[in-house]
Order: C-alpha cells, then sequence, then structure tokens
C-alpha cells in the first residue's frame, strides 16, 4: 500500500469509528438522544435475517481508543454468548453513518458492540420477559461503564426496555450458515408455513439476579481481605464471596448483590472508585 493509500485508509477509519454511539461529539443536530417524537408500531418489524457478509473493512480494527479506554476488537464470534446490560440510541443518531459503514435505521433490527466482529448477527433475549429478537450488529458501542450492547429503537422497543432505557440480556451470536433456530415454545405455537422469526414472550422461570463484581482472586485470602476493605460500602449484607472455577482453577469473586436495578448498579459503581474500584463488572445470573 503506497503511503497516500495509507493515509485513505487512516481517515477513513477515524470517520466510521465517529459514528459509533456515543453521546459525544458536534456532528449530530441533537445534542441528547430520544425516541421519535411520535407513536412508532414496530410489531411488524421483520427481524434481521443472517446471511454470511464479508467483515466490515473499515469497522474492525485490531484495537481503537474511545473516551481514553482501548477497546480489543474479536476476531470471530463462534461461540459468544453473554449476559449483561442493554441500552438502546434512537434519533440523534438515525441517518448516521455507523462504524461499519452502514447508515443507522432505528427502525430496523440493527445494535452496537464494543468488541464483536461487524458485522455480526445474534440474537438478543431480555432476561425479565423472555421476548426476544435478532440484530444485525453493525455499530460501536455503548461507551458507558457495564453496558454490553446498544440497541435500535425498533429492537428495544420489541423487547419492551424503552421506558426504562436499559435492560438485563442475553446476547448469542448466531451462525449465519445454519438457520435460526427459535425457541421451542414458539415453534409450538407458529403455523408450519410461518417464515419470520417473531418476538417471543415466554416468561422466565426465574427472574435474573443483578451483581457487581468488584474483584476475582484465585487466593481465597485476597478475596476476603478486599471483602473487608468494602464491607462498609455495599449495601447491608449484600457483600459475599462466590466461588467458581474458570479454566480448571478454583476462583474467588467479590461481588456485590443482587441489586435492586441498573440505575442502583451505576451508582454503586461510582461510590467504588473512591476505595480504589475502577471497573466493576456487572454480572447477571
Amino acid at each position: 500500500m503506497n503511503p497516500a493509500s495509507s493515509w485513505l485508509v487512516i481517515a477513513l477509519l477515524a470517520v466510521v469509528l465517529s459514528a459509533c454511539s456515543t453521546s459525544g461529539g458536534g456532528r449530530y443536530s441533537q445534542r441528547h438522544d430520544s425516541a421519535p417524537g411520535r407513536q412508532v408500531d414496530v410489531s411488524q418489524v421483520a427481524d434481521a435475517v443472517p446471511r454470511v457478509e464479508p467483515k466490515s473493512r473499515y469497522g474492525n480494527p485490531a484495537s481503537y481508543v474511545v473516551l481514553g479506554k482501548r477497546y480489543y476488537t474479536m476476531s470471530s464470534n463462534t461461540g459468544y454468548r453473554e449476559r449483561g446490560v442493554a441500552s438502546w440510541y434512537g434519533t440523534k443518531f438515525h441517518g448516521h453513518r455507523t462504524s461499519s459503514g452502514e447508515t443507522y435505521d432505528m427502525y430496523s433490527m440493527s445494535a452496537a458492540h464494543k468488541t464483536l466482529p461487524l458485522p455480526t448477527y445474534a440474537r438478543v433475549t431480555n432476561l425479565r420477559n423472555g421476548k426476544s429478537v435478532v440484530v444485525k450488529i453493525n455499530d460501536r458501542g455503548p461507551f458507558h461503564e457495564n453496558r454490553l450492547i446498544d440497541l435500535s429503537y425498533a429492537a428495544a422497543n420489541r423487547l419492551e426496555i424503552l421506558g426504562k432505557g436499559t435492560g438485563l440480556v442475553e446476547v448469542v451470536a448466531l451462525n449465519p450458515a445454519q438457520p435460526v433456530a427459535r425457541p421451542p415454545q414458539q415453534l409450538a405455537s407458529q403455523p408450519k408455513t410461518a417464515i419470520p422469526v417473531t418476538t417471543t414472550g415466554i416468561t422466565p422461570a426465574t427472574a435474573p439476579l443483578l451483581y457487581l463484581q468488584v474483584g476475582a482472586f484465585q487466593s481465597l485470602g485476597n478475596a476476603e481481605r478486599l471483602k473487608r476493605r468494602l464491607v462498609a460500602t455495599a449495601p447491608n449484607g449484600k457483600l459475599h464471596i462466590s466461588e467458581g472455577n474458570t479454566n480448571q482453577k478454583r476462583i474467588y469473586r467479590v461481588r456485590i448483590g443482587p441489586l435492586d436495578s441498573v440505575e442502583s448498579a451505576d451508582q454503586l459503581a461510582q461510590s467504588l472508585l473512591q476505595h480504589g474500584i475502577e471497573s466493576p463488572r456487572v454480572v447477571i445470573d
């Protein structure tokens, strides 16, 4: 690649990354994001249909920096399954270029993710009501601590998280080469000729529990020391050590919870800064 071409690629990369769903930037006509000003029926908006596509030329740098933090993009989405907090973005970004180079359409089934390859097709399920949609992840974001995915207005509406602004979700990457599997409950209720994948509404047997994980150690002693240091900060009786195995190693996780809401988790994360805990992680069981 000659020098002129190199500078062109760098310039284009800067442009598409600036399209990420962040709250800053002077390229948008709105200062704050919002839903459409009129009632919009998105019940008939079809799920994204997974198909084999090449990776975005400019949306998959090895790493990138936003708001002083470096993110490393994943080379593959195979086997990806993660639980976390979903947010959504709407009119402020509608019609602007996404990090993959596509135009953001808040009425489509799309989403933003910080590290998954672009594009990635994924099933997103609201863990509180069982509703799920299939989205095309074609943008970067959300650049807010403890947010896993940013959904389009339409996707968030279908999952019923618009009102609160956030929701507890599970994100599962789909393989475009395989048929999209629908939940068994939905297969029983759909006629055999039905083609579109529609929102499910099966209430989970148990409600998801929200925790803030402040540390993970191979040493129980280290976990107990952190617990003693934070005992005055955590809500009464909600600081505990959870044991588990990772890569065949015993891990002791220091967690606070269960917490009542995403907002309480955000507030607690801010208060933990004075104790040197800069990046507590939301965990959903």
